[in-house]
């Protein structure tokens, strides 16, 4: 059955509001490039809609009441925002589940060297990428440096009108015969996706011209004038290397949004924004942001460590309804939307998916009953009685939505964070936003799509 394109249906007010929260959406991708940039953006714009920091509640003692706001960061990385309900925790909470690290390239603890007179950063790509795609693109520097004195040091380079880029080379077309050969996966390896950051070499003031590696002693005396930190500080950095440059209207008719990081902001985003239109609801609402779903949601700040098990019997111990069992029932009884993205129909590449299951752009929040791969290999696969609550309140909420699967049966697939809140025993489903180019540096999505997935996770979140 063929759902209907949400952009007929609209009135001018509505296109307006569409435009409008796609304009936001925009702006925050473009500011927010890592999960600690987006997680120090989100607190901020939490702490102004009265959310409170959940250590200052453990510390002071204070007890929570239904309508009280409050978040968790852990690490920097993570974000997890509650809405007190009315109801017992123990009677389950609305989960909106969502990751915001997106793939990259990552410095290695040891990245600079220099080569034939240019200074290079050494890079490990992280999470799954088509490596050919990094090279002779304009290239930023996001990240911190932590000083063994405890300082943590910011960086941002190459987003400022007036900032350098970076990049990666490719081999020039005269002498890529052989290149040409490789298949694609081989056309760039890894260890080839180094970053070029100068070629002047360092002149001592004295006149000295015999200094070991210049052209990297230059790059780190302007490091060190700059920021105010050495080389060995590198060995306790993160610092990622992404798309430089704003995310942007794209299309003619403006419908589309091209930016780094749609995978997975473009539910993140909406998640967070729900939450920010809903008050005192019945069902306590969360919103969790977690990292690390791009390499199996793996460590403390991934969605397999006890972050959110733990802050939620914190909470549960504000709200002075904590016991094990009762932290085991409010888990259980939970109902979450894992918010992920979804593989858009492409006409260009018609032949790995299957239309009648595939997501489109324009129709909607999509909904995914099962992902995995093969056989439904590692998927959660929603029960059809969630399935059919899910349906009800989105059509209630007049919310445009389509199902699909990750392309056709065989041809590939992939997983998100669904499976491992169902470890609780919670009903999940995976919903989010079709998305063109998926894990590109450069991705695509329809902002129709992102306007409905606000509205069906606002939907969600009170009536679940």
């Amino acid at each position: 059955m063929e759902r209907p394109n949400a952009w007929k249906n609209y009135d001018q007010n509505t296109k307006d509001d569409v435009f409008a929260f796609a304009e936001e959406y925009r702006k925050f991708i473009s500011k927010c490039k890592t999960e600690r940039e987006c997680v120090a953006e989100l607190k901020k714009i939490a702490k102004q809609a009265g959310f409170v920091d959940m250590q200052d509640v453990i510390n002071s003692g204070k007890k929570l009441h239904a309508g009280d706001r409050v978040f968790a960061d852990n690490y920097g990385k993570n974000l997890a925002l509650f809405i007190i309900g009315r109801s017992p925790m123990a009677a389950g909470m609305n989960i909106l589940g969502a990751h915001i690290d997106s793939p990259r390239l990552d410095l290695k603890q040891n990245p600079m060297y220099e080569d034939t007179d240019m200074a290079m950063l050494d890079t490990h790509y992280y999470g799954g990428i088509k490596k050919y795609q990094w090279v002779t693109l304009p290239l930023a520097i996001h990240g911190v440096v932590a000083k063994k004195d405890g300082t943590v040091i910011s960086l941002n380079i190459g987003e400022a009108p007036d900032d350098p880029v970076l990049g990666v080379s490719d081999l020039l077309i005269h002498l890529s015969a052989e290149q040409l050969e490789k298949k694609a996966a081989k056309v760039v390896e890894g260890e080839s996706l180094d970053v070029l950051v100068g070629s002047i070499p360092l002149i001592g003031k004295d006149g000295d011209k015999d200094i070991k590696d210049p052209v990297k002693a230059n790059i780190l005396a302007i490091l060190k004038e700059k920021y105010d930190f050495e080389e060995e500080d590198l060995l306790s950095a993160e610092i990622e290397i992404v798309p430089a440059g704003p995310a942007r209207d794209y299309g003619l008719d403006r419908s589309m949004i091209m930016g780094y990081g749609h995978d997975d902001r473009s539910c993140a985003y909406p998640s967070f924004a729900a939450m920010l239109e809903v008050n005192a609801p019945q069902k306590t609402a969360v919103c969790l942001l977690v990292d690390k779903e791009e390499i199996g949601s793996v460590g403390a700040t991934g969605m397999k460590s006890r972050f959110f098990e733990n802050i939620t019997a914190e909470i549960m111990n504000a709200c002075g309804e904590y016991s094990e069992l009762n932290l085991r029932r409010a888990l259980q009884n939970s109902c979450v939307l894992s918010s992920d993205v979804n593989a858009a129909f492409d006409p260009n590449y018609p032949s790995v998916m299957e239309k009648k299951n595939a997501s489109f752009f324009g129709r909607g929040l999509v909904f995914c009953k099962f992902t995995g791969s093969r056989g439904k290999v590692g998927s959660n696969d929603a029960n059809a009685e969630y399935v059919a609550k899910i349906r009800k309140i989105m059509d209630n909420a007049n919310v445009f939505f389509q199902t699909a699967e990750l392309g056709k049966v065989d041809v590939g697939g992939g997983g998100t964070i669904a499976y491992m809140l169902a470890d609780y025993n919670m009903n999940v489903i995976d919903s989010g936003v079709a998305v063109l180019n998926m894990h590109a540096p450069w991705e695509i999505i329809s902002k129709a799509d992102l306007y409905e997935a606000k509205k069906g996770y606002v939907a969600f979140l009170k009536n679940a």
